[in-house]
């Protein structure tokens, strides 16, 4: 298999140098973005009289095959190829015959490999996009099922107050639309066009690089070849938000692990996402949700593998940056199937809406609602903790509730305290007195339950 730099070379390399240096086994699968922008790189060099317009044309009808067997999945990738740019060039001059020399005038693997990439991560950053908002329909849709169920909340996970479980997946939602806010950015900042910035210093020949960003999508032409072709932030940015998005995901998966469990009680997830005990045969256990918990450390791994692989590098291209694919490609497709899964338990999951009636049931939860009710009273918010906490002592102690306290009893506590305290001590009276913007009213609910269904349905 001929490679595009060996006739500087008496010997062959080694066998072994080939399979440690080829990269074919996984760039591969940037084949059909190597063959748009070999085709806008030869309608170019046609348009510019650098390569004659006959030639121009039969690299461009043959590409556009090798382009359609990619897309009708046909396209099998040669395993003994360096890498994708060698194995589609190879492909073409069998197809052509010589005009295919002339493709690689005025480019290098190094600008076209940026320019390959920067086309898959635009790809990419949409998919991604697209599956974040799956995943946040499918929490919306759990959401409101259950709207008017109320459940615990937690801090320090101890037991904390009471809150709509829809306020609760509304916080999931909320962390995935500032997902999708990184991946616009990334999408941004990817946009900027390489390729004719060649090895490293442009080139002597009458390229037209600006035909080039509008054909191919770009809004802008890299504007230094040293730059352009070492530049590996965007696939670091993507890295990143992957990994963000992984961040997200795990604590959500944390959440239902430990809503499944028989002490917390509140949700069931399908069997269909679950497996079961090869000694144990009661168990259900959510290994799924444990999967995409494990797997966030994967793509936090290569965040770290990226940052590092960087750090040392002199400009301009080295071959380091070739590892920079599977760190990439792993953390994307990693990405995606948590989403996915993720998805699909959010779809099928049942609420313990008993389980989380005698839950709430505890008065501690109300005792901000107190507190509250002090300080309208004219009390002072430090002074309203403290008499709380003199109540909530007291009350263990003594093995008492505090709505059973008599109003003279009451009384003791503060005066400010009247019998009508008593009516705070429901979890529906809870949620419902919430006025602040971005509580856990039912109001407040129902309205960004509604407006989240507007803008992800849109």
């Amino acid at each position: 298999m001929s490679k595009l730099w060996g006739a500087r070379f008496e010997k062959k390399s080694d066998p072994l140098a080939d399979q440690f240096t080829f990269s074919i086994s996984y760039d591969h699968r940037l084949a059909k973005y190597d063959v748009a922008g070999s085709i806008a790189h030869a309608q170019m060099l046609g348009k510019q009289g650098i390569i004659g317009k006959s030639d121009a044309s039969k690299i461009i009808t043959g590409l556009k095959k090798i382009f359609l067997q990619i897309e009708a999945g046909k396209f099998k990738y040669d395993p003994k190829a360096e890498d994708i740019h060698t194995d589609i060039q190879n492909r073409l001059k069998a197809l052509i015959g010589k005009p295919a020399d002339k493709l690689h005038t005025a480019r290098s693997r190094n600008d076209q490999v940026v320019l390959d990439m920067k086309l898959y991560c635009w790809d990419q950053t949409a998919d991604l996009t697209e599956a974040v908002t799956h995943l946040q329909k499918a929490i919306l849709g759990f959401a409101d099922k259950n709207k008017d169920v109320i459940i615990p909340a937690y801090t320090h996970l101890q037991a904390a107050q009471v809150v709509l479980l829809a306020h609760h997946m509304l916080a999931y939602v909320e962390m995935l639309e500032r997902d999708k806010g990184r991946l616009f950015d990334c999408a941004k900042r990817t946009d900027s066009m390489p390729l004719g910035s060649c090895a490293l210093s442009g080139t002597s020949l009458k390229t037209d690089r600006a035909y080039l960003a509008k054909i191919l999508g770009f809004s802008k032409v890299a504007a230094n070849s040293m730059d352009a072709v070492s530049d590996r932030d965007f696939i670091v940015e993507l890295i990143s938000a992957c990994a963000m998005i992984s961040t997200h995901l795990s604590r959500v998966a944390e959440d239902l692990i430990l809503w499944a469990t028989r002490e917390f009680d509140l949700v069931d997830i399908d069997s269909s996402f679950c497996t079961g005990s090869s000694i144990m045969p009661h168990k259900k256990n959510p290994d799924v949700l444990e999967l995409v918990r494990g797997s966030s450390a994967q793509v936090l791994g290569h965040l770290t593998q990226i940052h590092v692989l960087l750090k040392g590098l002199p400009l301009t291209y080295n071959r380091d940056l070739q590892l920079d694919k599977p760190a990439l490609f792993d953390s994307i497709d990693t990405t995606k199937r948590m989403l996915l899964v993720l998805a699909g338990i959010f779809a099928t999951m049942k609420v313990n809406k008993d389980s989380a009636a005698q839950q709430i049931a505890d008065e501690s939860f109300f005792t901000v609602d107190v507190m509250d009710y002090l300080v309208n009273k004219g009390v002072s918010s430090r002074d309203a903790h403290d008499i709380l906490g003199r109540m909530v002592r007291d009350c263990l102690d003594r093995g008492k509730t505090i709505s059973s306290l008599g109003e003279k009893e009451l009384k003791q506590y503060s005066p400010a305290l009247g019998a009508d305290v008593k009516k705070l001590f429901n979890p529906q009276m809870s949620v419902k007195i919430k006025s602040s913007l971005g509580s856990t009213n039912p109001v407040l609910v129902a309205r960004q339950l509604n407006y989240w269904s507007k803008k992800l349905h849109a």
